[in-house]
């Protein structure tokens, strides 16, 4: 499958990419780049009301999409499907018009220390604006949820509960129907992190019974700038919109406005059309593909590279979970992530570096950051030997 990438057939600087930050960014297969050229080439207008064929065809792309995307998630509507720029807008929105719209002073909010900063601050901020307090489970030493503490801080105040279906700084996988079930005995919502999910776990918001999941098309083999917020019919219904324009009213005087229905009540203004089918096209991607077969396959990869990585002198592995996504944290004794992270660079292996926009998480390991090889279903054996090659030279460097 990696034919199906142009990207990774460059040579960089001294030789071919080794790509390994698909946490970060998946790269595109031909398949969703001609989807998006073919929209600009071939059916570019504005969707929705226009009287012509062409805007006919873009709207007939832009929601057949959406309802890809409700299939691919599991929800029962599509209109319970709105696109947002991505994971972070998506959790902004829920914050800005559920949370502060619901939150009183002496509510509480439960997230984890190892939440992607984008699942953190859009909570600190509701919680000011409401004078509602924001707590946070804690991890053991295997960098999983502590199941113990979450219990504990659950309780009858917890009104809305946070977390990542997947770490994307550790790979670490959430046991989040267990959470679900618990914050709903309580009476609170729970809305799921799903960036790092998407592009490698099954997906059924209804099965899950989350009331919000929230995802990014870049992370699963679509296009930047378009996002997904599922959420449940009566809880969308009821929420304000959270911002004004075109497209999500209904009627508008100087004096009022009513609001246009599901899900254009929340999609102000022209959409990521271009995106929105590029994500169509990427999820038509992977449905194409074995789950079990992906699964089985990103599992063997990942095992090897933290054997292969446990084999070096100096190089510490940073959280040992029992389930777990394609990805993998280290440090090399006596080196600052970032320097190794340049030194593979220059050997054309792409890595992340830093404390990957989860810096409670690294305050509580005690570590400035990690270098993150992060992988995915076209990555193979010999970017996991190259990696240990590079890690090595590295070593001898400094």
């Amino acid at each position: 499958m990696r034919d199906d990438f142009p990207l990774l057939t460059q040579k960089a600087i001294a030789a071919p990419l080794t790509y390994l930050d698909s946490a970060s960014t998946t790269q595109k297969p031909v398949a969703v780049i001609d989807a998006i050229r073919n929209y600009y080439l071939n059916d570019n207008a504005n969707v929705h009301r226009a009287a012509y064929s062409l805007a006919d065809r873009a709207t007939a792309a832009f929601e057949s999409a959406r309802q890809k995307t409700r299939r691919f998630v599991g929800a029962r509507h599509a209109h319970e499907i709105i696109w947002t720029r991505g994971t972070t807008e998506s959790i902004n929105l829920v914050a800005q018009s559920y949370a502060v719209d619901n939150l009183r002073s002496g509510d509480e909010i439960l997230i984890s220390v190892m939440e992607h900063h984008s699942n953190i601050v859009p909570w600190q901020l509701a919680a000011h604006r409401t004078g509602a307090l924001l707590k946070a489970i804690d991890i053991n030493e295997q960098g999983e949820l502590d199941l113990d503490d979450f219990h504990r801080k659950l309780n009858a105040r917890t009104k809305i509960v946070a977390v990542g279906h997947a770490s994307n700084a550790l790979g670490t996988i959430n046991p989040v129907k267990t959470i679900i079930a618990a914050a709903h005995a309580v009476g609170a919502v729970v809305l799921i992190d799903g960036a790092q999910a998407a592009a490698h776990l099954p997906i059924d918001v209804d099965d899950l019974d989350c009331d919000f999941y929230a995802l990014s098309g870049h992370k699963m083999f679509g296009p930047t700038g378009i996002g997904v917020l599922y959420g449940k019919e009566s809880l969308l219904d009821a929420m304000p919109p959270w911002q004004g324009g075109g497209e999500m009213i209904e009627t508008v005087t100087i004096e009022r406005t009513t609001f246009n229905h599901l899900p254009y009540k929340f999609e102000a203004g022209t959409p990521h059309i271009a995106g929105a089918i590029g994500l169509g096209a990427a999820i038509d991607y992977l449905d194409a593909i074995d789950p079990a077969a992906l699964a089985a396959y990103e599992a063997k990869i990942i095992a090897i590279a933290r054997a292969r990585l446990g084999q070096l002198e100096g190089v510490r592995i940073i959280g040992d979970a029992r389930a777990r996504i394609g990805v993998v944290s280290f440090l090399v004794e006596g080196s600052h992530p970032q320097d190794v992270g340049t030194l593979l660079d220059q050997q054309s292996i792409a890595v992340r570096a830093g404390h990957h926009c989860a810096m409670p998480l690294m305050q509580r390991l005690g570590i400035p950051g990690t270098v993150r090889a992060s992988f995915c279903l076209y990555n193979s054996e010999d970017d996991v030997e190259r990696l240990i090659s590079g890690i090595e030279k590295v070593r001898s460097f400094l």
